[in-house]
Protein backbone atom coordinates (compact mmCIF):
# COMPACT_ATOMS: atom_id res chain seq x y z
CA UNK A 1 0.00 0.00 0.00
CA UNK A 2 1.75 3.15 -1.26
CA UNK A 3 -1.11 5.54 -1.98
CA UNK A 4 -4.78 5.35 -0.97
CA UNK A 5 -7.88 7.12 -2.25
CA UNK A 6 -11.39 6.88 -0.87
CA UNK A 7 -14.39 9.19 -0.76
CA UNK A 8 -17.74 9.76 0.85
CA UNK A 9 -20.88 11.35 -0.59
CA UNK A 10 -22.39 14.41 1.12
CA UNK A 11 -25.88 13.10 0.48
CA UNK A 12 -27.00 13.02 4.10
CA UNK A 13 -25.91 12.81 7.71
CA UNK A 14 -22.72 10.81 8.32
CA UNK A 15 -23.76 7.68 10.23
CA UNK A 16 -22.21 4.86 12.22
CA UNK A 17 -22.13 2.68 9.10
CA UNK A 18 -19.88 5.28 7.45
CA UNK A 19 -17.76 5.43 10.58
CA UNK A 20 -17.36 1.69 11.11
CA UNK A 21 -17.12 0.73 7.45
CA UNK A 22 -14.91 3.56 6.23
CA UNK A 23 -13.84 6.49 8.40
CA UNK A 24 -12.36 4.46 11.25
CA UNK A 25 -10.22 2.56 8.76
CA UNK A 26 -9.26 5.81 7.01
CA UNK A 27 -7.91 7.19 10.28
CA UNK A 28 -5.70 4.13 10.75
CA UNK A 29 -4.46 4.33 7.16
CA UNK A 30 -3.77 8.04 7.50
CA UNK A 31 -1.55 7.42 10.51
CA UNK A 32 0.59 5.13 8.33
CA UNK A 33 0.62 6.93 4.97
CA UNK A 34 0.28 10.60 5.90
CA UNK A 35 -0.07 12.83 2.81
CA UNK A 36 -0.33 9.77 0.53
CA UNK A 37 -3.71 9.01 2.10
CA UNK A 38 -6.21 10.92 -0.09
CA UNK A 39 -9.77 11.27 1.20
CA UNK A 40 -12.38 13.40 -0.53
CA UNK A 41 -15.96 14.53 -0.15
CA UNK A 42 -17.34 13.47 -3.53
CA UNK A 43 -19.86 16.23 -4.20
CA UNK A 44 -19.91 15.61 -7.98
CA UNK A 45 -21.21 12.11 -7.27
CA UNK A 46 -24.08 13.63 -5.33
CA UNK A 47 -25.28 15.20 -8.60
CA UNK A 48 -25.88 11.87 -10.36
CA UNK A 49 -29.60 12.02 -9.58
CA UNK A 50 -30.85 15.62 -9.87
CA UNK A 51 -34.09 14.73 -8.08
CA UNK A 52 -32.35 13.23 -5.05
CA UNK A 53 -30.43 16.22 -3.73
CA UNK A 54 -31.18 19.83 -2.84
CA UNK A 55 -28.90 22.39 -4.54
CA UNK A 56 -29.65 24.83 -1.72
CA UNK A 57 -28.10 22.55 0.90
CA UNK A 58 -25.41 20.63 -1.02
CA UNK A 59 -22.59 23.03 -0.13
CA UNK A 60 -23.58 22.92 3.55
CA UNK A 61 -23.77 19.12 3.51
CA UNK A 62 -20.36 18.95 1.86
CA UNK A 63 -18.88 21.18 4.56
CA UNK A 64 -20.58 19.18 7.32
CA UNK A 65 -19.34 15.88 5.89
CA UNK A 66 -15.79 17.19 6.03
CA UNK A 67 -16.30 18.49 9.56
CA UNK A 68 -17.65 15.15 10.81
CA UNK A 69 -14.80 13.25 9.18
CA UNK A 70 -12.35 15.52 10.94
CA UNK A 71 -14.22 15.08 14.23
CA UNK A 72 -14.08 11.30 13.76
CA UNK A 73 -10.29 11.42 13.63
CA UNK A 74 -9.15 12.38 10.13
CA UNK A 75 -6.38 14.91 10.69
CA UNK A 76 -6.05 17.29 7.72
CA UNK A 77 -2.55 18.14 8.88
CA UNK A 78 -1.55 14.51 8.28
CA UNK A 79 -3.74 13.24 5.42
CA UNK A 80 -4.91 14.92 2.21
CA UNK A 81 -8.57 15.79 2.83
CA UNK A 82 -10.40 17.77 0.15
CA UNK A 83 -13.59 18.33 -1.82
CA UNK A 84 -13.83 16.55 -5.18
CA UNK A 85 -15.13 19.55 -7.14
CA UNK A 86 -12.19 21.66 -5.94
CA UNK A 87 -9.95 19.53 -8.18
CA UNK A 88 -11.38 19.85 -11.72
CA UNK A 89 -8.93 17.29 -13.11
CA UNK A 90 -11.26 14.58 -11.77
CA UNK A 91 -13.89 15.40 -14.38
CA UNK A 92 -11.32 15.97 -17.12
CA UNK A 93 -9.88 12.50 -16.65
CA UNK A 94 -13.38 11.08 -16.35
CA UNK A 95 -14.15 12.23 -19.91
CA UNK A 96 -11.01 10.56 -21.23
CA UNK A 97 -12.03 7.35 -19.48
CA UNK A 98 -15.59 7.68 -20.79
CA UNK A 99 -14.28 7.44 -24.35
CA UNK A 100 -12.53 4.17 -23.45
CA UNK A 101 -15.36 2.44 -21.59
CA UNK A 102 -17.83 0.18 -23.46
CA UNK A 103 -21.51 0.79 -22.71
CA UNK A 104 -21.96 -2.87 -21.80
CA UNK A 105 -19.40 -2.57 -18.99
CA UNK A 106 -21.53 0.14 -17.40
CA UNK A 107 -24.96 -1.41 -17.85
CA UNK A 108 -23.69 -4.61 -16.18
CA UNK A 109 -22.88 -2.80 -12.94
CA UNK A 110 -25.08 -4.24 -10.19
CA UNK A 111 -25.57 -0.89 -8.47
CA UNK A 112 -26.68 0.71 -11.73
CA UNK A 113 -29.21 -2.05 -12.40
CA UNK A 114 -30.58 -1.94 -8.85
CA UNK A 115 -30.96 1.84 -8.75
CA UNK A 116 -32.19 2.18 -12.33
CA UNK A 117 -34.95 -0.33 -11.62
CA UNK A 118 -36.30 2.00 -8.94
CA UNK A 119 -36.24 5.17 -11.04
CA UNK A 120 -38.85 6.33 -13.51
CA UNK A 121 -36.19 8.33 -15.36
CA UNK A 122 -32.69 6.81 -15.48
CA UNK A 123 -30.22 9.67 -15.49
CA UNK A 124 -26.98 9.25 -17.43
CA UNK A 125 -25.01 10.38 -14.39
CA UNK A 126 -26.01 7.14 -12.66
CA UNK A 127 -24.63 5.16 -15.59
CA UNK A 128 -21.36 7.13 -15.64
CA UNK A 129 -20.90 7.12 -11.87
CA UNK A 130 -18.25 4.35 -11.85
CA UNK A 131 -16.23 6.07 -14.61
CA UNK A 132 -15.96 9.23 -12.50
CA UNK A 133 -15.09 7.01 -9.55
CA UNK A 134 -12.29 5.45 -11.62
CA UNK A 135 -11.01 8.94 -12.39
CA UNK A 136 -11.15 9.86 -8.68
CA UNK A 137 -8.87 6.94 -7.95
CA UNK A 138 -6.50 6.96 -10.90
CA UNK A 139 -5.89 10.71 -11.06
CA UNK A 140 -3.75 10.10 -7.95
CA UNK A 141 -2.43 6.73 -9.19
CA UNK A 142 -3.75 5.17 -5.99
CA UNK A 143 -2.94 1.48 -5.63
CA UNK A 144 -5.40 0.82 -2.77
CA UNK A 145 -9.05 1.82 -2.34
CA UNK A 146 -10.83 1.23 1.00
CA UNK A 147 -14.45 0.46 0.10
CA UNK A 148 -17.52 -1.42 1.24
CA UNK A 149 -18.25 -4.75 -0.39
CA UNK A 150 -20.94 -3.14 -2.57
CA UNK A 151 -18.22 -1.12 -4.31
CA UNK A 152 -15.90 -4.01 -5.21
CA UNK A 153 -17.41 -4.34 -8.69
CA UNK A 154 -16.66 -0.67 -9.35
CA UNK A 155 -13.03 -1.21 -8.37
CA UNK A 156 -12.85 -4.10 -10.82
CA UNK A 157 -14.08 -1.73 -13.54
CA UNK A 158 -11.43 0.79 -12.47
CA UNK A 159 -8.81 -1.91 -12.95
CA UNK A 160 -10.23 -2.64 -16.43
CA UNK A 161 -10.10 1.04 -17.36
CA UNK A 162 -6.51 1.34 -16.14
CA UNK A 163 -5.55 -1.80 -18.06
CA UNK A 164 -7.22 -0.55 -21.24
CA UNK A 165 -5.57 2.87 -21.03
CA UNK A 166 -2.16 1.32 -20.37
CA UNK A 167 -2.60 -1.03 -23.32
CA UNK A 168 -3.51 1.78 -25.72
CA UNK A 169 -1.21 4.56 -24.57
CA UNK A 170 1.57 2.99 -22.53
CA UNK A 171 2.04 2.17 -18.86
CA UNK A 172 0.47 4.99 -16.87
CA UNK A 173 -1.85 3.79 -14.12
CA UNK A 174 -1.65 1.08 -11.44
CA UNK A 175 -4.46 -1.45 -11.18
CA UNK A 176 -5.78 -0.62 -7.70
CA UNK A 177 -6.92 -3.18 -5.19
CA UNK A 178 -10.08 -2.93 -3.10
CA UNK A 179 -9.46 -2.93 0.65
CA UNK A 180 -12.38 -4.23 2.70
CA UNK A 181 -12.69 -3.60 6.41
CA UNK A 182 -12.58 -7.11 7.92
CA UNK A 183 -14.35 -5.96 11.08
CA UNK A 184 -17.34 -4.21 9.51
CA UNK A 185 -17.50 -4.56 5.73
CA UNK A 186 -21.31 -4.28 5.65
CA UNK A 187 -23.00 -2.57 8.59
CA UNK A 188 -26.73 -3.43 8.67
CA UNK A 189 -29.35 -0.71 8.93
CA UNK A 190 -31.67 -0.32 11.89
CA UNK A 191 -34.39 -2.12 9.93
CA UNK A 192 -32.28 -5.27 10.10
CA UNK A 193 -32.86 -5.90 6.39
CA UNK A 194 -30.45 -3.86 4.29
CA UNK A 195 -27.08 -2.16 4.57
CA UNK A 196 -27.16 1.06 6.57
CA UNK A 197 -27.75 3.76 3.96
CA UNK A 198 -28.72 7.42 3.92
CA UNK A 199 -30.95 6.78 0.90
CA UNK A 200 -32.90 4.11 2.82
CA UNK A 201 -33.27 6.19 5.99
CA UNK A 202 -32.15 3.30 8.21
CA UNK A 203 -29.21 5.03 9.88
CA UNK A 204 -27.93 6.25 13.22
CA UNK A 205 -26.12 9.56 12.75
CA UNK A 206 -22.83 10.26 14.48
CA UNK A 207 -24.16 13.65 15.62
CA UNK A 208 -27.81 12.67 15.97
CA UNK A 209 -29.64 13.78 19.11
CA UNK A 210 -29.14 11.37 22.01
CA UNK A 211 -32.89 10.92 22.52
CA UNK A 212 -33.36 10.05 18.85
CA UNK A 213 -30.56 7.48 18.96
CA UNK A 214 -32.13 5.80 21.99
CA UNK A 215 -35.52 5.62 20.27
CA UNK A 216 -33.93 3.91 17.28
CA UNK A 217 -32.05 1.42 19.45
CA UNK A 218 -35.15 0.76 21.55
CA UNK A 219 -37.04 -0.23 18.40
CA UNK A 220 -34.34 -2.41 16.87
CA UNK A 221 -35.87 -5.72 15.71
CA UNK A 222 -35.59 -8.56 18.24
CA UNK A 223 -35.24 -12.28 17.68
CA UNK A 224 -38.64 -12.96 16.03
CA UNK A 225 -38.82 -16.40 17.66
CA UNK A 226 -38.49 -15.02 21.17
CA UNK A 227 -42.09 -14.31 22.11
CA UNK A 228 -41.93 -14.08 25.90
CA UNK A 229 -39.23 -12.77 28.21
CA UNK A 230 -38.69 -16.28 29.57
CA UNK A 231 -38.02 -17.74 26.11
CA UNK A 232 -34.39 -18.44 25.16
CA UNK A 233 -33.15 -16.26 22.32
CA UNK A 234 -30.65 -16.59 19.50
CA UNK A 235 -28.29 -13.58 19.38
CA UNK A 236 -27.60 -14.31 15.72
CA UNK A 237 -31.23 -13.48 14.89
CA UNK A 238 -31.10 -9.86 16.11
CA UNK A 239 -28.90 -6.97 14.97
CA UNK A 240 -28.73 -5.75 18.56
CA UNK A 241 -25.79 -8.07 19.15
CA UNK A 242 -24.26 -7.17 15.77
CA UNK A 243 -24.14 -3.53 16.84
CA UNK A 244 -22.98 -4.44 20.32
CA UNK A 245 -19.99 -6.30 18.85
CA UNK A 246 -18.86 -3.05 17.19
CA UNK A 247 -18.76 -1.00 20.38
CA UNK A 248 -18.51 -3.26 23.46
CA UNK A 249 -15.57 -5.39 24.64
CA UNK A 250 -15.67 -8.96 23.35
CA UNK A 251 -16.01 -10.43 26.83
CA UNK A 252 -19.10 -8.29 27.50
CA UNK A 253 -20.68 -9.34 24.20
CA UNK A 254 -20.04 -13.04 24.78
CA UNK A 255 -21.35 -12.92 28.34
CA UNK A 256 -24.57 -11.23 27.22
CA UNK A 257 -25.00 -13.69 24.36
CA UNK A 258 -24.78 -16.57 26.79
CA UNK A 259 -27.36 -14.95 29.10
CA UNK A 260 -29.62 -14.24 26.11
CA UNK A 261 -29.47 -17.88 24.95
CA UNK A 262 -30.69 -19.12 28.33
CA UNK A 263 -33.26 -16.33 28.80
CA UNK A 264 -31.20 -14.78 31.59
CA UNK A 265 -31.42 -11.29 30.11
CA UNK A 266 -34.09 -9.42 28.17
CA UNK A 267 -33.53 -7.69 24.85
CA UNK A 268 -34.38 -4.28 26.33
CA UNK A 269 -31.59 -4.68 28.87
CA UNK A 270 -29.14 -5.53 26.06
CA UNK A 271 -30.36 -2.48 24.14
CA UNK A 272 -29.68 -0.23 27.14
CA UNK A 273 -26.16 -1.64 27.39
CA UNK A 274 -25.66 -1.12 23.65
CA UNK A 275 -26.83 2.48 23.95
CA UNK A 276 -24.39 3.10 26.81
CA UNK A 277 -21.40 1.73 24.87
CA UNK A 278 -22.42 3.49 21.67
CA UNK A 279 -22.72 6.90 23.32
CA UNK A 280 -19.41 6.31 25.08
CA UNK A 281 -17.76 5.68 21.68
CA UNK A 282 -19.45 8.69 20.06
CA UNK A 283 -18.74 11.15 22.88
CA UNK A 284 -15.24 12.29 21.77
CA UNK A 285 -16.42 12.58 18.14
CA UNK A 286 -19.38 14.73 19.14
CA UNK A 287 -17.21 16.93 21.38
CA UNK A 288 -14.67 17.51 18.59
CA UNK A 289 -17.51 18.28 16.17
CA UNK A 290 -18.86 20.97 18.49
CA UNK A 291 -15.39 22.53 18.72
CA UNK A 292 -15.02 22.53 14.93
CA UNK A 293 -18.46 24.11 14.49
CA UNK A 294 -17.17 27.02 16.56
CA UNK A 295 -14.20 27.39 14.17
CA UNK A 296 -15.58 26.90 10.63
CA UNK A 297 -12.67 28.82 9.10
CA UNK A 298 -10.30 26.10 10.28
CA UNK A 299 -12.37 23.46 8.47
CA UNK A 300 -12.58 25.49 5.25
CA UNK A 301 -8.88 26.36 5.28
CA UNK A 302 -8.03 22.69 5.78
CA UNK A 303 -10.15 21.71 2.77
CA UNK A 304 -8.59 24.38 0.55
CA UNK A 305 -5.10 23.33 1.60
CA UNK A 306 -5.99 19.70 0.95
CA UNK A 307 -7.30 20.58 -2.51
CA UNK A 308 -4.10 22.46 -3.25
CA UNK A 309 -2.01 19.41 -2.39
CA UNK A 310 -4.34 17.06 -4.27
CA UNK A 311 -4.39 19.26 -7.35
CA UNK A 312 -0.61 19.35 -7.61
CA UNK A 313 -0.69 15.55 -8.01
CA UNK A 314 -3.76 15.58 -10.28
CA UNK A 315 -2.29 18.21 -12.61
CA UNK A 316 0.87 16.17 -13.10
CA UNK A 317 -1.20 13.10 -13.98
CA UNK A 318 -3.31 15.05 -16.47
CA UNK A 319 -0.22 16.50 -18.16
CA UNK A 320 0.93 12.94 -18.72
CA UNK A 321 -2.50 11.80 -19.92
CA UNK A 322 -2.96 14.71 -22.33
CA UNK A 323 0.38 14.04 -23.95
CA UNK A 324 -0.21 10.30 -24.25
CA UNK A 325 -3.69 10.60 -25.80
CA UNK A 326 -2.52 13.24 -28.28
CA UNK A 327 -4.07 16.45 -26.95
CA UNK A 328 -2.27 19.68 -27.85
CA UNK A 329 -0.43 20.91 -24.81
CA UNK A 330 -0.54 24.72 -24.38
CA UNK A 331 3.14 24.99 -23.49
CA UNK A 332 4.50 22.53 -26.04
CA UNK A 333 4.78 23.34 -29.74
CA UNK A 334 4.03 20.36 -32.01
CA UNK A 335 6.55 19.12 -34.54
CA UNK A 336 5.39 20.31 -37.98
CA UNK A 337 5.84 17.93 -40.88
Amino acid sequence: MKRVLSGIQPSGEIHIGNYLGAIKQWVEIGEKLGRDAFFCIVDYHALTNPLAYDPATLAQRTFEAALVNMAAGLDPEKVTLFVQSHVPEHTELSWVFTTLTPLGDLTRMTQFKDKAAKQETVWSGLLMYPVLQAADILIYKADTVPVGEDQVQHIELTREIARRFNGLFGETFPEPQALLNPKAPRVPGIDGKAKMSKSLGNTIGLLEAEESIWEKIRHLPDDPQRIRLGDPGDPERTIVFTYLSYFAPEEVVEALKEEYRRAGVGTLTVKRILFEYLMRALKPIRERAEALKRDPDYVMDALLEGAKRARSVAQATMEEVREKVGLLLPRKRPVLR
